[in-house]
């Protein structure tokens, strides 16, 4: 590829930026658009802007950009939580790290690889990309130890700024932040049959420990009226966060897969459809969700062979001739070989999230986090190896991956393609990158969702539908542009100027997203962390081992013999922050909670919790997730008494009783919004009746 057709790509997508970003700076100020720029704002506050006309409103500011950067870290956690925080950290450790290695490397590696051959160089326009890669550099050459410092230099910094990411102080901090909202108080107790037992929700009681011995027959004369049949799950509530740790991590019986115990997600956070599932039936999900996504990524291996060759019109044209009139423009040479390729990548891989969010949710999790949470590390899975890999070594042969046949070789065919293929993901971050941000912050199907809502299906605005944020699409991005720029930075370093704007780009994109437009219901407790952790310690080794085929291939032994220790430093610093931080990820410390439960007795405030276990867990609207259609409905009653309190004894004669509606969808699986379209089209009926008579008339 040219340095034309990547100034053409580059110059394409620096368009499009500019003009998205300034729709968004006018559409943002009008009243009609409120609810897709402001939603999170507009859902707590409860405002609503005026329409009144003024000039400043039609005209492009950078405003939201001065909010965006003024907001702090602490805003964002009291506004979007935990999972927010990681991933703004995510986004700072990337500018830190890629600003010192384009620094480095376009300074000092840049000219060495540009000068490495004696040669009569041509106009830089019209010079090839390769020439300034490692590829460019003679063998045996002395200037190689150069790269293997920078390599040193950007390994060790790496690795420091990860040590300090004090995620340990945040997740204490989280305690405390989200602690008041465990339970609801804003829930009403309802009653209702159960879809898993039978029995009534409020079936449960409090048992004082001291208690024990004296109310268990109680508690078997009791009017329980369980099923003879196994339940697939139940809730069991302690007096204190402590109790409920210890019991979750303790064996129950001799059996471990009798009794199951496991800290339950909170309230907003359950996924109702899966709960009904054997624990027994978890693991055969987990293996076939597990051979669906391999199946998937190797079918993927179709349209990314077909993308390689449109980088490489030599061959393309010798396997289809008639492409040679059509490709003799040199305009239409640099859209092909520039630009065209990473739009259809693109296009394909929008598939990719919802497939993998499908999954996910066949795999029987219980929670939304944890859902979103297993989606994400499918879609990081997937672009790494079909973005990643199957580019570089599809790359150098179309339709022969040959070295995929040859595990051993594997490292040094990565060597030989990544120089060579560094000039596509260059053109990928441009359009990936720069182009999905632009389009993130206009929210291009919100708006239209927004206008038909509005305007043809005449929808009333509902304040409570606000979307959350696409962990499961845009972490995995970010961390695959990360591993983008360890891999090329030594290799190909002209990539990381391009990739140093996107992340700044995305700091500030995000941030307003998450200030304005997302709402977050549920929180992984800061769970993305060690995801963002793993990934870049893989790119990490494998950037140092693809510089270890490097500089065997350039025939450097000092430059190889220094990198080995490298890579078993790095090894050795997985295996001690594993030890040191991984386990604050998986439990939560016992002092804090016995801390946070000291607390709560002397202030009086677990009497109250204790009362709103009652109707903190009810598989009711109120606590159902936006993105999450209601599969199954079940017949609710509700008791009201003279004196208007809750009852939870038999039916009296003032009871409402909802008719059941049957659904027959698979629980995991979302449904259609039937009741929206049949209201739509009842409406459109109407409608036409009225100008009927209105002709008639």
């Amino acid at each position: 590829m040219k340095v034309g057709a990547l100034l053409t790509s580059a110059g394409i997508n620096i368009g499009l930026c500019i003009l998205f970003l300034s729709f968004y700076s006018v559409l943002r100020k009008q009243p009609q658009n409120v609810k897709v720029y402001f939603g999170r704002r507009i859902a707590e506050q409860h405002k609503r802007l005026r329409g009144a006309f003024i000039l400043e409103r039609f005209v492009p500011s950078p405003s939201w950009i001065v909010r965006s950067l003024q907001c702090t870290e602490d805003e964002i956690l009291s506004t979007a939580g935990l999972d927010a925080v990681v991933f703004n950290r995510v986004l700072v450790f990337s500018i830190r790290i890629f600003s010192l290695a384009a620094i480095l490397c376009l300074f000092g590696v840049l000219p060495l690889n540009y000068f490495g051959q004696d040669m009569q160089h041509e106009r830089i326009p019209s010079a090839s990309l390769e020439t300034f890669t490692i590829g460019n550099m003679k063998e045996k050459s002395i200037w190689l130890w150069v790269h293997c410092v920078v390599l040193y230099i950007i390994s060790g910094v790496a690795c420091f700024l990860l040590y300090m990411v004090r995620g340990a102080k945040k997740v204490y901090r989280k305690f405390k932040h989200f602690k008041g909202t465990t339970v609801d108080q804003t829930c009403r107790s309802v009653t209702y049959r159960c879809c898993l037992c039978g029995v009534s929700s409020n079936s449960f009681q409090l048992l004082p420990t001291e208690e024990q011995e004296r109310e268990k027959p109680c508690v078997k004369n009791s009017n329980l009226n369980l099923p003879a049949e196994e339940c697939s799950a139940a809730f069991v509530f302690f007096k204190t966060r402590y109790a409920a740790l210890i019991v979750s991590k303790i064996l129950q019986t001799s059996n471990p897969m009798k009794w199951v115990t496991s800290l339950a997600p909170e309230p907003k956070d359950m996924y109702w459809s899966n709960l009904w599932l054997p624990y027994k039936q978890l693991w055969i999900r987990r293996i076939a969700t597990l051979l669906g996504s391999i199946v998937f990524m190797f079918i993927f291996l179709v349209p990314v062979t077909f993308i390689q060759g449109l980088t490489q019109l030599e061959q393309l044209q010798q396997r289809l001739p008639f492409l040679k009139g059509l490709l003799k423009g040199k305009i239409m040479t640099q859209l092909v070989t520039g630009y065209l390729p990473s739009v259809i990548l693109q296009i394909f891989l929008y598939t990719v999230p919802p497939t993998m969010m499908l999954f996910a949710t066949l795999e029987g999790p219980i929670s939304h986090s944890e859902r979103k949470k297993s989606a994400c590390c499918k879609v990081l899975y997937f672009s790494i190896w079909n973005v990643f890999f199957v580019n570089v070594l599809s790359g150098s042969a179309i339709n022969q991956l040959n070295a995929l046949s040859r595990p051993k070789d594997i490292p040094m065919e990565l060597a030989r393609a990544i120089p060579l293929q560094a000039t596509f993901f260059t053109t990928y971050v441009l359009t990936s990158g720069w182009a999905s941000l632009s389009s993130e912050v206009m929210q291009l199907f919100g708006l239209i969702w927004n206008f038909v809502r509005k305007y043809i299906l005449r929808m009333k605005e509902d304040s409570d539908f606000i979307l959350s944020f696409p962990y499961h699409t845009e972490l995995p991005k970010v961390l695959l542009f990360g591993l983008l720029g360890f891999t090329c930075s030594v290799l190909a370093p002209l990539i990381l100027p391009f990739l140093l704007l996107y992340f700044f780009l995305a700091y500030i994109v995000y941030r307003n997203q998450f200030i304005n437009v997302y709402c977050t219901r549920y929180d992984t407790g800061g769970l993305y962390w060690p995801i963002a952790y793993n990934a870049t310690i893989f790119s990490l080794v494998l950037t140092q081992i693809i510089c270890l085929g490097v500089f065997g291939l350039k025939e450097s032994p000092v430059a190889a013999g220094f990198t080995v220790p490298l890579i078993i430093i790095t090894l050795l610093f997985n295996q001690y922050c594993r030890m040191r931080l991984l386990p604050l990820f998986g439990t939560f410390p016992a002092q804090v909670l016995i801390d946070m439960d000291r607390e709560d007795e002397q202030s009086g405030r677990m009497d109250e919790i204790h009362k709103g276990l009652h109707s903190a867990y009810c598989q009711s609207t109120d606590t159902e997730s936006a993105d999450d259609i209601s599969l199954e409905r079940v017949q609710a009653i509700s008791t009201t008494d003279e004196d208007g309190s809750g009852s939870s004894g038999e039916p009296s004669g003032k009871e409402s009783v909802g008719q059941p509606v049957t659904d027959l969808s698979h629980p995991t699986l979302k449904g259609l919004p039937v009741e929206r379209l049949w209201r739509a089209v009842r409406s459109l009926g109407f409608m036409i009746r009225l100008q009927k008579r209105g002709v008639s008339a």
